[in-house]
């Protein structure tokens, strides 16, 4: 729980839903809406909400996705009953107001400030009370004086309770959320520990007992803050890749009235058969056909191709897509929450969702760790107390040790401390690991899923066939494309930089370039427009241009977007460690299939849609199989969600590198195989340290129940563990590791 999540004092409740039936969108009798759910933090929230509402007789759907906070929701029956399934929702604790992706990040960075804090506060505090504990620990070897002792005792008193009231709050918060909905979290016992100990410790004091423990406490709660401020960063990272593809549906869009008149209108509110302008240089905002204009459309974002297409009157054109060349003027058929981009948008959340019910060994002993060790701390407590007769401050502090040396430290940095060294190793590589259970997840991949365009390939096209063209005339048709923002022409204009600009030059949207030539007109574009018949009717699937000089002369020109320089031998790699390899690419059946023969792929499916790319891995995982995907686009992200582990290239958009679970810089695809050993070396260092965890605890909870240690004690022996797994995890920075089967 963070600061975001308190409703200000100033507003009344219920305000925050005032005009929520605006947000609603209804068709054949169901309703919908889309919420943003601050205060949920864990998949237990998530399980709650969602319980709550499909038990409600009239919801359709309830669908919360933890990475983005995002409430979907559906029912059936009369608009104002939003309100009343909002409101049950709010009963639980949490706070639902309509979703609007700029308020999910500013909660999450307020979220991550306020345990960045709280962080710093116990850091602080912890430095302090130890060297004042140091003190208290020489003074006993050597004859303190009781005055001093307590005086000692009272400053780390005056440093520590203040810290932990303040600094705790992230813990105390969420565990008194969960006792009042009548059930129990991992923050309950970690509360109780970090209350109880100085709690008697500041009785201990005042009676001016021999030992405080306000050490332990601030200690505990700065190492334990640690782990929730990264689990939150890297959760907040994951989130930006919604969120962007959410920003880019959200743009206002141009509406041309029956008068003519534009205006300009969220997407929501755009209704079917509303007529849209979209102009040069804009983003597409509505899913549509043509009515008006020619241009050529970059659908590079949700197809992967990487030639644009042509748009004219009849044509579909969807949000989110690129308009080149001219203004086009689009009927509407889908917008706001209907379009494609919203249908990409769903596919993500859905995958993470899937991904987040992914539970680590830590996370599944940590589901019964809240009980167990309430029941052992009760039973020491009242064991000692009633049953051996020692006073009662003497069983709460066996009690206290209990919580303590039972506490998760070495069990939750088992796999962290393991991640912090794997991912100094593979950032020295040029790979940056993003997502908390990455390592993990690539471990268990057998089977890789490349993206053709700007993964295997360069991404960029270059003139490899210049069909016998002579020297002036290619000086020429370069000079034209330089007036074009088509990929083609600029690559055309590369492999000729120094080709004079030629003046004149006039655009026709989805056929090419014209301009007065010495002997005639001359034409770059399309072969069939630019010599009259099916020149380019076996072309290499649109990577070509045709130059027609005026006077008679017309060449083909051939490009290519050659593969990366290591990729062959990186498929080579990976198959011959036992890897099954595939491409998978939104380009053109030719081009998909020709650079799959160039690269010896067996397994090749083109023209796959981002709806289809997510189908086909999830037809493998129901085989059985742990994908690995590697792609670069916009319509590559429902698809690196929705994979078991995904790596991203470093020249990717932003959305996709922020979908992937990794992303890796240079122009080589070995830091794929680079990655790939790591995570295997970590997974084989996690399992160690799990188990050193548990033989730890195996060891001290017989020892603490059996009252031989401290409070301090159990904080050092705590400690110690913690030190023991971060060690074991530091011997990934020096060994070598080798892709094998």
């Amino acid at each position: 729980m963070t600061e975001a999540v308190a409703v200000p004092p100033a507003e009344e409740p219920g305000d925050h839903l005032d005009g929520i039936e605006g947000y609603v969108r209804s068709e054949r009798g169901t309703h919908r809406l889309a919420l943003l759910a601050e205060g949920v933090h864990c998949g237990g929230c998530v399980r709650k909400i969602e319980q709550a509402l499909e038990a409600e007789p009239a919801v359709a759907e309830a669908r919360l996705n933890l990475t983005t906070r995002r409430l979907n929701l559906a029912w059936r029956g009369a608009v104002a009953d939003g309100r009343r399934l909002i409101e049950k929702v709010e009963a639980l604790g949490f706070r639902l107001v309509p979703f609007d992706a700029e308020r999910a990040q500013d909660d999450d960075a307020a979220e991550r400030r306020a345990l960045l804090r709280a962080m710093g506060i116990a850091g602080f505090a912890a430095a302090n009370v130890m060297l004042l504990s140091v003190a208290v620990w020489a003074g006993h070897a050597q004859g303190m004086a009781e005055t001093t002792r307590t005086l000692l005792h009272w400053f780390s008193a005056l440093v520590a309770l203040p810290a932990i009231a303040v600094a705790g709050q992230p813990f105390f918060r969420s565990a008194l959320q969960a006792l009042r909905a009548g059930h129990t979290n991992m923050d309950v016992p970690i509360s109780l520990a970090v209350i109880l100990a100085p709690a008697v410790s500041l009785f201990e004091t005042i009676r001016h007992g021999p030992h405080a423990y306000f050490d332990s406490a601030i200690m505990l709660l700065f190492f334990l803050l640690v782990g929730r401020y990264l689990d939150r960063r890297a959760r907040g990272r994951a989130r930006q890749a919604a969120t962007r593809l959410l920003a880019l549906g959200a743009r206002a869009v141009t509406v041309v009235g029956p008068d003519g008149k534009h205006r300009a209108l969220p997407p929501r509110l755009v209704e079917p058969g509303m007529t849209v302008l979209a102009t040069a240089g804009e983003r597409i905002g509505v899913d549509g056909r043509v009515k008006e204009g020619t241009s050529e459309v970059d659908t590079s974002l949700l197809t992967g191709e990487s030639v644009p297409r042509a748009a004219a009157p009849g044509e579909r054109v969807f949000a989110g897509t690129l308009n080149i060349a001219a203004p086009l003027t689009v009927t509407a058929t889908h917008a706001g929450d209907d379009t494609l981009l919203a249908e990409v948008v769903r596919l993500m959340e859905v995958a993470e969702k899937q991904k987040g019910r992914f539970v680590t060994l830590a996370d599944r002993l940590a589901s019964w760790y809240a009980p167990v060790v309430h029941s052992l701390a009760l039973a020491a407590f009242l064991g000692w107390w009633l049953v051996a007769g020692i006073a009662w401050t003497e069983a709460l502090l066996i009690a206290c040790a209990v919580l303590i040396i039972t506490c998760p430290c070495a069990l939750g940095l088992a796999v962290p401390a393991v991640q912090v060294v794997a991912s100094e190793r593979l950032l020295k590589r040029g790979v940056l690991l993003k997502a908390a259970t990455a390592l993990e997840r690539l471990a268990q991949v057998r089977h890789v899923v490349f993206d053709k365009t700007g993964t295997l390939t360069r991404g960029r096209p270059e003139l490899v066939d210049a069909g016998g063209i002579p020297a002036e005339a290619l000086a020429r048709a370069a000079g034209m494309a330089a007036q074009s923002r088509h990929p083609l022409a600029r690559a055309l204009k590369r492999a000729v930089p120094d080709a004079a600009p030629v003046t004149g030059v006039r655009e026709h949207p989805g056929y090419g370039l014209e301009a007065d030539g010495p002997a005639g007109p001359m034409r770059l574009g399309r072969g069939r427009w630019v010599t009259g018949d099916d020149a380019d009717a076996g072309g290499a699937a649109g990577l070509e241009l045709w130059f027609a000089d005026g006077a008679g002369g017309s060449w083909r020109l051939g490009f290519q977007d050659a593969p990366r320089a290591d990729a062959a031998a990186t498929l080579r790699t990976l198959e011959r460690a036992g890897y099954a390899v595939e491409l998978l690419s939104g380009d053109r059946r030719a081009t998909a299939a020709a650079l799959a023969g160039e690269l010896a792929i067996t397994a090749v499916a083109a023209e796959a849609s981002p709806a289809d790319k997510v189908a086909r891995l999830e037809a493998l995982r129901e085989t059985g199989a742990h994908v690995l995907m590697v792609g670069d686009g916009l319509n590559d992200a429902p698809a690196l969600a929705a994979a078991h582990a995904s790596i991203s290239p470093s020249s990717a958009m932003d959305v996709s590198q922020t979908a992937a679970d990794a992303v890796f810089q240079g122009d080589g695809l070995g830091a794929v195989v680079d990655t790939l050993a790591t995570a295997r070396a970590a997974d084989r260092l996690v399992r160690q340290n799990l188990a050193l965890a548990f033989v730890y605890n195996a060891v001290t909870v017989p020892i603490a129940l059996a009252g031989l240690v401290t409070p301090l004690i159990a904080a050092v022996a705590m400690s110690a563990s913690s030190i023991l797994v971060v060690s074991n995890a530091l011997r990934l920075g020096w060994q070598r590791t080798a892709l094998g089967r």
